[in-house]
């Protein structure tokens, strides 16, 4: 029972959200902020629950256009998702009403995209954007949101709202500084998304599936696959120069070396059973090494 919700929910696939969490926590930790561990422990269980509950959804839909057989009956595979998302659900409230309103427009707007992914009339899925919105919502929401309820209020930004006006006022600086923080998660993110889409193009088409590798061709895709590795190591430089980060982040250049290796490998053969996992390798290495220093320059600061 417990291997085949495993198998549905793919939990070797969680790593996208649970490095971009650890990423976050390091970079409290290394600037000196005491962390809420109650409103921290909160959004992981709500953010893990959601992930889990959009994989299962997937799965869920695809099974209806593929061969491919569900671990469960297909009510009780529903059942799952439902629970998963009502835990899920619950959880993301009661943090609303720990902090403020600004989560609540966050957490919704995750929740719709995440259910919009594969369900409704144009899945996420389908089109050519599924790349981007993916890292943007695994690479920039889940360190906005927990830095957001980690720092002082007004930190990043102010909203108030009555019946008459709506205010929002914004910290240019720290907001500058959570996006470049979140380059690397979303970089390594898309980029999972972009490999999978490769290996997958012929297949998709067949299924009216049109995603990015498709309108841009195999030769660009392949050439934007590597692009976008090299820019996590740009942003990491230019933080560690900034003073965003320890100096001790430059030893990160050293991962280039292996990313570099699965990159060429990925080149010559992009076959899902074979090479797909290069993005998975290339993730791993990217934000354990990135975490993992940043949190060691908190410990020798």
């Amino acid at each position: 029972m417990i291997e085949r919700f495993l198998s549905y929910v793919e939990i070797r696939t969680k790593i996208t959200s649970t490095f971009a969490f650890l990423l976050t926590l390091a970079f409290l930790f290394y600037n000196g902020q005491p962390i809420q561990w109650e409103l921290t422990l909160v959004f992981f269980g709500a953010m893990f629950l959601f992930d889990l509950a959009t994989t299962a959804i997937n799965n869920y839909i695809d099974t209806k256009t593929n061969d491919q057989v569900l671990p469960f009956k297909r009510h009780t595979a529903l059942v799952i998702i439902m629970v998963l998302l009502g835990i899920s659900a619950l959880l993301g409230l009661w943090l609303v009403v720990r902090t403020d309103i600004i989560i609540l427009l966050l957490g919704g707007l995750c929740f719709l995209c995440g259910i919009l992914y594969t369900f409704g009339p144009v899945p996420i899925s389908r089109q050519p954007w599924g790349e981007i919105l993916s890292g943007i919502f695994y690479g920039f929401f889940i360190p906005f949101i927990l830095l957001y309820v980690n720092m002082p209020e007004g930190t990043y930004l102010s909203f108030q709202w009555s019946l008459k006006t709506i205010a929002l006022e914004l910290q240019i600086l720290p907001l500058i500084t959570v996006l470049m923080l979140s380059v690397v998660p979303v970089c390594t993110t898309a980029n999972i998304m972009l490999a999978n889409n490769i290996c997958d193009v012929e297949k998709d088409i067949l299924v009216k599936r049109y995603t990015l590798p498709y309108y841009l061709g195999r030769k660009v895709s392949l050439r934007l696959f590597a692009g976008i590795y090299y820019c996590t190591y740009l942003a990491v430089f230019a933080m560690t120069a900034a003073g965003m980060l320890p100096l001790i982040s430059l030893l990160f250049a050293i991962t280039l070396i292996p990313v570099q290796k699965n990159i060429n490998q990925f080149y010559r053969v992009q076959e899902k059973s074979e090479t797909f996992i290069v993005s998975i390798k290339n993730y791993v290495i990217i934000m354990g090494a990135i975490s993992f220093l940043v949190f060691l320059g908190g410990v020798l600061r």
